[in-house]
């Protein structure tokens, strides 16, 4: 498969880029997509969740009322769960949600990702840009002119240029990384890929080693 790489007035170098079918042009495997992005969202949980059961609420353990002739049900303590400001019956208690999965999964769910979009044509070949100085308007002129306005876009570079990255912090529906920290999740999360041009041959070396 053959891209155009286009500048980022949005109008095109002459020059293409191949993107190769082992990475791009891959059967994609939907389980292992879901066990990648099921392990991203499950590694980012806190997991600090807490509430109190009836031996952690501070209360007195006087015996409210009489064992019988109440015509209600015995009561020891205020403290049960069924009183009022009682306990919580097996209440959520903090715990690490996170779990393992082997490198060639993971591997081949980044793989599916971005052989989904190569399918969709949702990938954008642009060339290596940096900027003098953190510009919000002037980035969101180049999203403009490569028609990516309103678009959930991944704009992924080879290392990102802190200026860039400044630039598109308040940027909505913008996210840029770096190939160190491409995941699933991400990709598939954007409507629209786009790879900076010294960026593709890295993506090739790094899922082809």
């Amino acid at each position: 498969m053959e891209l155009n790489v286009v500048n980022i007035q949005g109008q095109e170098t002459g020059r293409k880029v191949e993107l190769p079918d082992t990475v791009f042009g891959i059967e994609p495997n939907d389980h292992a997509i879901y066990l990648d992005v099921k392990q991203f969202l499950a590694n980012n949980r806190q997991g600090t969740h807490k509430s109190k059961e009836r031996a952690e609420i501070a209360g007195s353990t006087k015996k409210i009322k009489r064992q019988k002739g109440t015509g209600t049900a015995r009561a020891g303590s205020i403290k049960s769960p069924v009183f009022r400001g009682g306990g919580r019956v097996f209440g959520p208690r903090p715990r690490d949600y996170s779990f393992k999965l082997n490198k060639k999964l993971k591997q081949l769910a980044r793989k599916s990702a971005l052989a989904y979009k190569a399918k969709n044509n949702a990938i954008v070949v642009v060339e290596d840009f940096s900027m003098e100085a953190p510009k919000t308007k002037e980035f969101v002129n180049i999203r403009k002119n490569l028609k990516l306005d309103g678009v959930k876009s991944l704009m992924i570079f080879k290392e990102v240029d802190r200026n860039v990255f400044l630039s598109s912090r308040n940027v909505p529906k913008c996210q840029v990384a770096t190939l160190t920290s491409l995941n699933t999740y991400n990709i598939m999360n954007a409507q629209s890929l786009v790879l900076a041009e010294s960026s593709v041959e890295e993506i090739v070396q790094l899922f082809n080693a």
